[in-house]
């Protein structure tokens, strides 16, 4: 996915800057002069992965087309406390004005793309890939989600339209598995809709009661150990169906899962369990 070329974006970044801006920045127009040309450096305060210049870009040139963005370490890079990741010039006003939106968003992205990195290296040398979630934070989920793939993971479904994922809750309120599948498939046929189908599974009797009846695509083994999954392996036709592995899966356990050959592992974790980056932006006024 090319997040810069979603519409999303530029919509998130000009409500935020209404929220943030409102009718004037006015602690920066009563004590900058108009005139004024500055410059700044974006200061990494701490180690991890770098996440969110190509969207800092964009926030300081929604705020100010003139400004102009030197980029010295881009997305994706590991970096140390005391490196500089870009340096912007141009009116002094309107650097401060964009100052607070490019941190927040920065701040979180990187500490989102440090936290997938952690875990996407430790199973790295295998076949299994790392998933987000929709744990995210409600309305800049596209940022996450991009902040996960320059961290190196991959993106699960984005939202509720773009996949069936029929959750234990699902299954429940649907009477059992054979309906919650039959009524899903018929729906789509219905609808004239081609959207994957994923199952959610609780223990082995269920997994057996998907395979029974078919008609998805990939089987959820959630809140499995990875012995469980073993054996749910043994039953279940690779060549068919996708398998992930999803609930309480840490760092510490990550490798074990991964070691069973199960296709993905999600983790809710990437998008809210992390730690933002600290980063500041340094100005360095011209007079």
């Amino acid at each position: 996915m090319d997040f810069l070329k979603q519409d999303a974006i530029l919509e998130i970044v000009d409500n935020a800057l209404r929220e943030d801006l409102g009718d004037g920045d006015h602690t920066s127009l009563s004590t900058v002069p108009e005139n004024a040309k500055g410059k700044a450096r974006l200061l990494v305060k701490d180690n991890g992965i770098l996440a969110g210049v190509e969207l800092a870009k964009t926030i300081f040139h929604r705020v100010d087309p003139d400004l102009k963005i030197e980029v010295l370490i881009e997305d994706g890079t590991y970096v140390e406390k005391g490196q500089i990741a870009f340096y912007v010039t141009g009116s002094s006003r309107s650097i401060l004005s964009s100052e607070r939106l490019v941190l927040n968003f920065m701040q979180r992205m990187s500490g989102i793309a440090t936290k997938t990195h952690e875990l996407a290296k430790i199973i790295a040398h295998l076949p299994t890939k790392l998933l987000d979630t929709r744990k995210t934070t409600p309305g800049i989920r596209i940022m996450e989600k991009w902040a996960v793939n320059i961290g190196g993971g991959n993106n699960h479904r984005f939202a509720l339209y773009d996949m069936i994922m029929i959750k234990d809750n699902h299954v429940d309120y649907a009477g059992g598995i054979p309906q919650a599948i039959e009524r899903t498939n018929t729906y789509l046929k219905e609808k004239g809709k081609s959207l994957k189908i994923e199952i959610e599974t609780r223990n082995l009797d269920e997994v057996k009661q998907v395979l029974a009846i078919g008609q998805v695509d990939r089987i959820m083994l959630d809140n499995f150990t990875p012995d469980q999954i073993r054996e749910a392996l043994t039953i279940i036709d690779r060549d068919k169906y996708e398998t992930e592995a999803s609930g309480g899966i840490t760092e510490d356990s990550i490798l074990s899962y991964a070691e069973t050959g199960v296709d993905f592992i999600s983790s809710g974790a990437l998008t809210h369990s992390y730690k933002s980056l600290d980063l500041s932006l340094k100005a360095e006024f011209d007079s």
